[in-house]
């Protein structure tokens, strides 16, 4: 586990919400043995949410459990597990607004963990700041598993991990929470919130909010571990194959899930259209901006001069942690910079990113439209293009249909000729 340098600072808090006198508190414990006077703990899955009842809870479906256990006395820990499910959380409420803002700089989240198991399944720390859907998730997987048979061991989240600029942690109701997926289980015990680190204490580092976009990495989230890498590989070898066979690719398509549905939903509409043009597609699901730039830096384009380059990412930088457009924008230009060195001769038609949520006003939705309205300047016309075909998914209201994307957000087969009929133009225009 990887950590990052010490903290210190002074912590102020007041159960009103309203900051009390420096120094007058160093810590809060929102979890030993019972959880902070006034607070409970949820344990939530499949949108059913359930009370802690202080010993043992199970949702109806079975697929969580949330009980008491032992670490050095009895009943002074928490062991939560969860099977089959793709996202479920453990969550701590309070009883009323407790005032973050003066250690949100400088303090520590402060717990005993132990890793049961974690071999198909992730874990993330939450807290929630004062604005609507304002969730900050700090990645805790690959720390943890690297826990796992290493018995009872405390870790240290710098509060920095939680907090983005203009965030207000002034009159914060969820200070703790566990977002867990997949299949694990892990016990927690003394759960409190510091106003500094202790002296020589390791802390975990977490990714910073402003670059993360353009800082290349593996996409290591717990559904994708297993299949991302080998994908990847797979795909160097394909376009490897085809050269040594003195074959070519003059279409490349690059992206998230949407263009790796063109191996599935899209498949009849790729074979329409792109089967005998010497198309290509690198789509992976659940790719961001920075995972794409790893894989360009990691041999993906290799064995390959395509003529023109299709590009499309960032709805999962809005997905994943709500992004701002600016900071996906980045990272659509640095892998712009990147195609340039690794394809010189190459065209690129920079899609804008695919409409979703349901509604015109849909917060994800508007996300997205804030990095369009940004990378369309990214386009020279002379070796990058930009097109917005988003008006053939909408009706005329703005409304994207379930008939053409069933989850508002993945197109079906008729979605993808959609996006096959309005890229032809452009497709030639570009290519010789």
């Amino acid at each position: 586990m990887k950590y990052s340098t010490q903290l210190s600072g002074i912590f102020l808090l007041s159960s009103l919400a309203v900051s009390i006198a420096a120094n007058a508190a160093d810590s809060i414990s929102l979890y030993k043995t019972k959880p902070l006077k006034d607070s409970h703990i949820y344990v939530e899955s499949a949108g059913q949410q359930q009370k802690f009842d202080g010993v043992s809870t199970v949702t109806p479906t079975g697929d969580v459990q949330l009980q008491t256990s032992s670490k050095k006395k009895t009943s002074d820990a928490l062991t939560f597990n969860w099977k089959d499910t793709w996202y479920s959380s453990m969550t701590l409420e309070t009883g009323a607004p407790l005032n973050l803002a003066a250690i949100m700089q400088t303090g520590v989240m402060a717990l005993d963990v132990k890793i049961d198991t974690l071999d198909k399944g992730g874990i993330s720390f939450k807290m929630k700041c004062t604005s609507d859907n304002c969730n900050r998730v700090v990645p805790f997987t690959m720390a943890a598993r690297a826990l796992r048979d290493k018995g009872w061991n405390k870790v240290y989240v710098p509060l920095t991990c939680f907090l983005q600029d203009q965030d207000d942690f002034s009159a914060t109701t969820t200070p703790f929470a566990l977002d867990v997926g997949g299949e694990g289980g892990v016990s927690i015990a003394n759960i409190e919130l510091l106003a500094k680190a202790p002296p020589k204490a390791d802390l975990l580092e977490c990714p910073d909010y402003k670059t993360a976009s353009i800082t290349p990495d593996m996409l290591n989230e717990w559904w994708s571990i297993d299949w991302w890498l080998p994908r990847h590989e797979q795909k160097r070898r394909e376009a490897k194959a085809i050269a040594d066979k003195g074959g070519k690719i003059d279409l490349l398509f690059i992206g998230d899930s949407i263009t790796q549905g063109w191996e599935n939903e899209g498949a009849p509409v790729w074979e329409k259209h792109y089967a005998d043009r010497n198309a290509f597609a690198i789509g992976f699901g659940g790719d961001r901006t920075e995972n794409v730039l790893w894989r360009l830096q990691h041999g993906a384009v290799e064995n390959m001069s395509p003529q023109l380059v299709v590009m499309m990412i960032g709805t999962n930088n809005t997905g994943h942690r709500h992004e701002q457009p600016a900071y996906t924008a980045a990272g659509i230009k640095k892998l712009l910079t990147e195609l340039h060195q690794r394809l010189p001769e190459s065209k690129v038609l920079l899609l804008a990113i695919f409409p979703r949520d349901e509604q015109p006003d849909g917060g994800l939705r508007q996300i997205n439209n804030g990095v369009n309205e940004i990378i369309k300047h990214y386009a020279d016309n002379k070796r990058v293009f930009f097109a917005d075909i988003n008006a053939v998914f909408l009706t005329q209201e703005g409304v994207l249909p379930k008939e053409i994307m069933p989850d508002l957000l993945h197109p079906n087969e008729k979605g993808y000729s959609l996006w096959a009929e309005a890229l032809e133009p452009h497709l030639q225009k570009l290519l010789k």
